[in-house]
């Protein structure tokens, strides 16, 4: 049995140690946000945060991180606070940012993008277009929204700094 919290809830899995967490997640915990792409850790669709840092979840075995704070695409968003199981979520800025640029197209890698968006802000508030080039060149689009990608991650990194887009 592997321990885990995943997106603030313990977890206990029944999983092989070598089980890739990106199966765990899918397969074993039904949360199916965090996308299989490549298998290789080249694509970036199956981005999640362990302990807040941005990892590639289809080649990291599930025993490198028991008794870890994983955090996947479902668990950006909260609810608010007293609030009930019909209330409605209040997404992250990143994800509010990536709708008001609609940049998903096909969104099959949007997931991937977003974690790492979000990776990107929390080191760096206020990122530069160099910057969120190079913190999102391993993450792929095969849509090539690249430039909407972009202009949302300077909406959401004013939007978390309080500032209007």
């Amino acid at each position: 049995m592997v321990k885990l919290d995943v997106n603030g809830r313990p977890e206990e899995v029944a999983a092989e140690e070598d089980m890739p967490l990106l199966w765990v997640l899918r397969d074993k915990l039904g949360l199916t946000g965090t996308k299989y792409g490549c298998g290789i850790a080249q694509c970036g669709a199956c981005t999640v945060h362990v302990d807040g840092q941005a990892r590639r979840s289809c080649v990291l075995p599930v025993g490198d991180v028991h008794g870890k704070k994983v955090l996947t695409i479902e668990g950006l968003a909260q609810k608010p606070e007293g609030g009930t199981v019909s209330s409605p979520v209040r997404l992250h800025a990143v994800q509010q940012a990536w709708l008001d640029e609609n940049v998903p197209q096909c969104g099959y890698c949007q997931a991937g993008q977003i974690m790492s968006t979000v990776a990107l802000l929390a080191a760096n508030p206020a990122p530069t277009d160099d910057d969120i080039d190079a913190a999102l060149s391993a993450n792929l689009c095969r849509c090539g929204t690249y430039p909407r990608i972009r202009r949302a991650v300077h909406r959401a990194a004013a939007a978390l700094k309080g500032e209007a887009p």
